[in-house]
């Protein structure tokens, strides 16, 4: 994971734990087959597109995520 992402996404989450969530989330469903919501280039890896993702608005923080941290 690239450092950059990470903070950018802290920006828009800002408590870790539920970062590391979210993004954990994300990346099972990307190994599941959903598209990314960004332009990933192919050099990114999962945990990037997701902490992108996040970092653009294109994830959202649900009430469950929030209830499971």
């Amino acid at each position: 994971m690239k450092a950059q992402y990470i903070e950018e996404a802290s920006k828009v989450i800002p408590e870790t734990q539920v970062l590391i969530n979210m993004v954990s989330r994300r990346v099972r469903q990307l190994n599941a087959g959903s598209r990314p919501l960004v332009d990933a280039g192919l050099s990114l890896g999962l945990a990037d597109v997701a902490l992108l993702e996040i970092a653009q608005g294109k994830i959202v923080l649900t009430e469950s995520l929030v209830d499971a941290a």
